[in-house]
Formats: C-alpha cells, structure tokens, sequence
C-alpha cells in the first residue's frame, strides 16, 4: 500500500520490544512491555484494513485479499516462532543462572576447606543452602543434576581431618555432618547419610585415649569417651574403652615405682575422675584399680620431692599422705619425713638425707625444754630421731628485750615453768620452734652447728620470746648440759 510512514513506525515498535526482551533473562519480560506491543499491533491492523479498504491495488480485491492473507500468515509465523525461541532463551537463561548458583556453592567449600572447622561452618552451610534449593526445587535442571555428586565432594572436604588422621580435630566437623540429613532430602544423600558415624566413632575412641590421665587443657576435662559410650553404645569403639581405661591405669601403678612417681600418681587421680564420670558402670566400676596406685604414688611423691630438696612441697604431700591413710604401715615414716621436710624448709641442713626410719639403739640422753613465753610452743626436732612435741604458754611470762634477755630466761627463783622432757640418743638435731601467738610463727634454732648430743650428759633448753625494732618477734632458745 506504499504507507511507508506507518511501516516505519511498525518497525519502531517491534524494534523497541526487541530492545526490551533481548537478550532472554531468567525472569523473562515484562508485562507492561508485551501490552504495549500487543496494543500496537491492534492498532496498525485497525489502521490496515480502514487503508486497504480505501485503496485498490492493481484495479482487483482478489489478489489483493489472497497475497494479504498470505503475507499476514507469514507475519503471524514470526512472532510465533519467535515467543518459541524466546521461551527456549529465556530457559538456557534460567540453566545459566542455576549453574552459576551452584559454581557459588562449590566456591564456598573451596573457600571453607582451607580454614578450621569452626572457621569455615558458615561457608559449608552456605553452600549446603545452594545445594539443597537445586537439588530439591530444580531437580531436573542441569544443576540440580549435579547436585549429588557435589555432595560427595562436600562430605569429603568436611570430613577431610578425619582422612589427614587428626582425629580430635575430626569430631566437630563429623558431628556436623551427622545433622545434614535433617536439613537436606535424603534420597539426595543416599549413603552419606550415614557416613559419618563410623568415622565419628572412631574419632572419639582414639581422640579420648589419648587424652586419659592427661592435664585438661584450658582447665575443661575431655568428654570424647563419655560422648561415645552415649551415642554409639553397641559400636565396636565403644566396646574397647573399658580395656582401655584398665590398660592405663595399670600402666600408672607400674609407674609410680619409676623415676616419676608425683606425675603418675596425678595421672591416676586424673584417670580415677575420668572413670567415674563414663556413662557405662562396667567403665566406672574400674576407678577404685587407680586406689592403690595413688595411694603408694602419694608416698613415693613425698620422698621424691624431700630428695630433691622441694621440702615445703614435700611436707604438705606426706602430711596429706599421713591423713589420709590412717592405717597403712607407711604412716609414721610419712609424718616423720614431714617434720623433717617443715625444719629443712627453714634450716636446709636438716634435709641432707631423709631422716632414719629405724632410731639407733643404747642409751638415750634427757633434754628438759622449758618455756619462758607467753603463748604456746610447738617444737619439731629431727636427727637420729624425729618427733614433735608442744608446751603450753607461760601466763605469768613476759616478752623479753635487750642483748641480756637470755641470761635472766628460765632463771626466776620458785617459778615453775612449763615445760617437755625429751629422751634422745646421741647425735646431730635440728630444731624447729613454733610460738603459736608471735608475729614471726617459725624461726629455726639448732643447739650449735655441727654440734651433737653427746652420751653422759643432762641438757636443758629454755625458749623465750624477745622483741627487737629491727628484727620483730621470734623465740630463742639456749642449751646447757650438766
């Protein structure tokens, strides 16, 4: 019809809608935009048959109508075909989108599994989001295909400590896998749903032996036993932990007769708590195998510390030994060895050798100690014997001052003072004096340096409290022999 005006605009029109929809996106295009072009097109048909009606091209409508109805069948083949190729577009859009989703996904467990566990937990469920939406909402996409074996690739970065044996390591990471199937299709899973449970058990074995009997750290004690015994109670690991505790405490009573007898018996205390805490009582009921050993270690303990001349230390362990073991044998060596280890504390001297668990035999020398104090004395002596002994304080004593305090001690004429006879065989003593109401509680005193008691002879001691400006509080004694 020669209308090239309206052509052009017809033109312009089907341009712009191609300038809209092209290229295909995902969420296709939009309706206002389709509208518009289907208001045009009714438009420039209304405006095609009012001109054709008006016109007659080469003089016969005949012609006319047929080669319009053909050419309008052909103009209604192209956006036919091209609604066809546009939906086939936009769907390659959609798999481009959806495989893009699942390259994010995969970029997260690269990301994750070069970080720890606790590190890289948001990054897995990150991912384990993408895979569930493809694998559950868009099964049948090319990505949702892949899904499944995204999922073999995932479980083998998470569980990958497990495979580099760092079995401790292995637990917080295993444990999270066995919660996947709670929040993924199971049927997308298959098998590895219940892959993790024969790793985590292992994990848990070997990750709590290793940690019987030893120091917890950040002062938290390990429940990896406990937490076996309580989720796979029939599973073979779970049968080994009793003959594992039975083997480990059996180690550490060999132990404590060893070179280290302090750290073994800390280790089967440790060993004691952790069986006692295990949730199966056939576990439990091995903690009283530790007793013995702990018992024996206390004491082995005490001698180790006193020869290596840690004496504060080995006074509280033998005394802690003596108080708790009332009836073994050992109790009064330990008590011995005690007093010994307070005045070495004090006096190293006294602690060049342990004391004699045998006293020599013969004639035994008398000391009179007598207290020229105030308050109370407790007195700890050790030599060829050890012993402590105590006197009661002076009430009508006083505390004494000036360099002439010792010649006036224990000399008031018709006073009794308190006092504690001793009867020692002959030898070197060291004495401990404790005033029990001084300032200064435990000041040492030795008869002379290097000097023994010798047979034949009488001894007295007085104990008296003098006070000094410079030197505080604390008791003397003096010796003298008839």
């Amino acid at each position: 019809m020669r209308c090239w005006a309206r052509v052009a605009l017809c033109w312009a029109a089907t341009g712009a809608l191609l300038w809209a929809v092209l290229p295909a996106e995902p969420e296709g295009v939009a309706g206002g935009v389709v509208v518009a072009y289907l208001v045009a097109l009714v438009l420039a048909a209304v405006d095609g048959a009012r001109v054709a009606r008006r016109r007659a091209v080469g003089g016969s409508w005949r012609p006319v109508v047929a080669a319009g109805a053909g050419a309008g069948l052909v103009l209604l083949a192209v956006p036919a075909g091209g609604v066809v190729a546009y939906g086939s577009a936009r769907d390659e859009a959609v798999e481009q989108m959806l495989l893009d989703r699942l390259d994010r996904g995969d970029r997260s467990v690269e990301a994750a599994s070069g970080k720890s566990f606790a590190e890289a937990r948001g990054d897995y469920q990150a991912a384990l989001a993408v895979y569930r939406d493809l694998g559950e909402e868009h099964a049948g996409s090319r990505a949702g295909k892949l899904v499944p074996k995204r999922l073999d690739a995932y479980y083998e970065a998470v569980s990958a400590p497990y495979r580099r044996k760092e079995l401790c390591e292995a637990i917080e990471p295993l444990t999270y896998l066995r919660t996947v199937p709670r929040s993924i299709d199971r049927k997308l899973l298959g098998d590895l749903a219940g892959y993790p449970d024969g790793p985590l058990a292992a994990s848990l074995y070997a990750c709590g032996v290793s940690k019987l009997g030893a120091v917890p750290k950040d002062g938290r004690e390990s429940d990896e036993l406990a937490e076996l015994l309580r989720t796979f109670p029939g599973s073979a690991e779970a049968g080994k932990v009793g003959p594992a505790v039975s083997r480990k405490i059996s180690e550490q009573n060999r132990a404590v007769r060893g070179s280290d007898p302090c750290a073994a018996r800390d280790t089967l205390r440790r060993l004691r708590t952790a069986a006692l805490a295990l949730p199966d009582k056939s576990v439990s009921a091995l903690a009283p195998k530790a007793d013995g050993g702990i018992q024996d270690g206390g004491y082995a303990c005490g001698i180790a510390q006193f020869k290596a001349k840690r004496f504060d230390q080995a006074r509280l362990t033998l005394a802690e030994f003596a108080a708790s073991y009332k009836k073994d044998r050992r109790r009064a060596r330990a008590r011995d060895i005690a007093i010994a280890a307070e005045i070495a504390g004090i006096r190293a001297a006294a602690g060049k050798h342990l004391p004699p668990s045998v006293g020599p035999g013969g004639v035994r020398m008398e000391l009179v100690i007598s207290n020229d104090a105030p308050d109370g004395v407790e007195i700890l002596y050790t030599g060829p014997v050890t012993g402590k002994t105590a006197i009661k304080g002076c009430g009508s004593c006083e505390t004494r001052s000036g360099p002439t305090a010792s010649l006036s001690a224990c000399k008031a004429t018709g006073k009794s003072y308190p006092h504690v006879t001793l009867w020692l065989p002959a030898g070197e003593y060291h004495f401990l004096y404790k005033h029990r109401g001084g300032s200064s509680s435990m000041v040492v005193s030795s008869y002379a340096d290097g000097s023994r008691i010798q047979p034949g002879y009488r001894y007295t001691s007085c104990t008296y409290v003098t006070s000094s400006p410079s030197f505080g509080v604390g008791p003397s004694d003096s010796l003298t022999h008839t």
